[in-house]
């Protein structure tokens, strides 16, 4: 009987982190989270921050926790973020400052900014990324811009994977899919976009080398190994780095149908997109928007951030605000009950990125487009998951056009899997079925690739089997596609 093999993996993402240790027994793969986090901004006068002392505060305590729990016998360990935020270190290696959290208003404008010293189609050009305001570009630029002492005394620039990797390590590298992330990087050359980095001004020394997903790091340094109570002897992987470029590593497609799906990592964020060998930078391309993230064993994510479940988050925050507290569960349900198509959104409308009373800018878009808003809590639930999925219909078709394949399934892996309403939504909306699993599709795209780079397994493709051996998945048939085909007929005025 083969030895089981123990790894662990650090999921970050805007709302919380775990660290799970997967089992892998040579047939099945097995993950158990043993420690959770909470993960949020700290804001202060000068602005939206991250608290990184605390997160890797509580990466030490996940590690010591999953140590125990294999019974001392642990290979390596891999960690995951969520994209586009970094964290800046002097020439000692000292973090300079809290890194900012993505949301934060000093990237108001920059966009804007950004185009007048550069033109909108040169940045695509060398980038490939869709044009947000959150991207690590426009933060830099916000500093630049601003005359930021911080970015003046800087040596390196580490996206966050990078840093608690660093803090583990020693070693000051960016792991490749969080990189692309930036739009700094240039996925044709596979290196950092200089040229456009130095025609908007930012410093290019900062920008360190470049590592390849299931790249070994080093072993964890004596100092932190010691104090954790753990051996010396684990190894540090960069796992795609970037929580989505995980996920999709996981996503459960049968060999047969891998020119032929569309996946979904649902969350806080929905990214929605396809997997191609090269990236699509063309002008279409550019008219939609689109994004060309790096991913696994030399893959690009074509790919549109969609604002996601967002939109119920901050529904519930603020009822929770209000002294009106409900589960997700009791939400999905008060949706189910309420009518069908009474009002639609925009997901990803400007309105709607900032924190804030989520229901009444909903109100407010409805009113402002001629509809009459949502009067109740079911109602408002309602109209963002059926509007998420009518924009994941949008986005589908328009991966078809610009790759010429069609799309035959869409897998949805991620937390949001759980959300049966929406998934039952997402496929009557694009009229194919729905493939929603597995839940911790992150964490075990993570542990794929330290199975990779221990030897374990040969291929993503081998991976994937792995996962769809080892994880339930639920399938979801359309209904109701003509009602909802008439419906998007509404949505799709937004969309231009």
């Amino acid at each position: 009987m083969t030895k089981t093999a123990n790894f662990i993996a650090f999921d970050l993402g805007a709302e919380s982190g775990r660290a799970i240790l997967g089992r892998f027994d040579g047939d099945k793969l097995s993950l158990e989270a043993v420690h959770r986090f909470p993960n949020g901004p700290v804001r202060l006068p000068t602005g939206m921050y991250w608290n990184v002392l605390s997160l890797y505060t509580e990466i030490k305590h996940g590690l010591a926790r999953a140590y125990a729990d294999s019974g001392s016998q642990v290979t390596s360990l891999g960690l995951d973020t969520w994209g586009v935020d970094f964290a800046l270190l002097d020439r000692a290696g000292h973090l300079i400052g809290n890194p900012h959290h993505y949301r934060d208003s000093r990237n108001d404008g920059m966009v804007e900014k950004a185009f007048e010293i550069v033109p909108r189609e040169e940045i695509f050009e060398q980038t490939g990324i869709q044009f947000l305001q959150l991207n690590s570009l426009y933060q830099l630029l916000s500093m630049s811009l601003h005359k930021s002492p911080k970015l003046e005394v800087a040596s390196s620039l580490l996206m966050m994977p990078d840093l608690f990797n660093y803090w583990l390590t020693g070693r000051r590298a960016c792991e490749y899919t969080d990189a692309t992330t930036s739009q700094c990087f240039d996925p044709r050359r596979g290196t950092w976009a200089y040229p456009l980095l130095e025609k908007l001004g930012l410093p290019t020394h900062i920008f360190p080398a470049i590592v390849q997903p299931g790249t070994e790091l080093g072993h964890l340094l004596p100092g932190v190994a010691d104090e954790v109570g753990v051996s010396r002897t684990i190894s540090v992987i960069a796992p795609g780095s970037h929580d989505t470029a995980s996920a999709v590593a996981a996503v459960p497609v049968a060999e047969e149908a891998e020119n032929s799906f569309a996946y979904i990592s649902s969350g806080t964020w929905s990214l929605v997109g396809v997997e191609t060998t090269s990236p699509v930078i063309t002008p279409q391309s550019l008219a939609y928007n689109f994004t060309n993230e790096g991913g696994v064993e030399n893959t690009i994510r074509l790919l549109k951030n969609v604002m996601g479940l967002w939109l119920v988050q901050e529904c519930r925050r603020t009822w929770a605000q209000q002294g009106q507290e409900h589960s997700y569960a009791e939400l999905a349900e008060l949706a189910a009950q309420a009518a069908p198509f009474a009002a639609l959104v925009e997901p990803d409308d400007a309105s709607f990125f900032a924190p804030g009373d989520m229901p009444a800018r909903i109100r407010d878009f409805c009113l402002r487009t001629g509809q009459t808003p949502p009067d109740s809590k079911g109602g408002f639930i309602r109209c963002a998951l059926e509007s998420l999925a009518f924009k994941y219909r949008w986005v589908i078709e328009k991966t078809e056009e610009l790759t010429g394949r069609p799309v035959t399934t869409v897998h949805i892996v991620g937390g949001g899997s759980q959300n049966r309403l929406l998934n039952q939504f997402a496929a009557n909306a694009t009229g194919q079925p729905v493939v929603a699993g597995p839940v911790e599709a992150t964490a075990a795209g993570n542990v794929l690739m330290q199975l990779l780079a221990a030897g374990q397994i040969s291929s993503l493709r081998e991976g994937r089997a792995l996962v769809r051996k080892s994880f339930p998945v639920e399938i979801y048939q359309p209904e109701e596609t003509q009602a909802w085909s008439e419906a998007y007929q509404r949505f799709l005025p937004f969309m231009s």
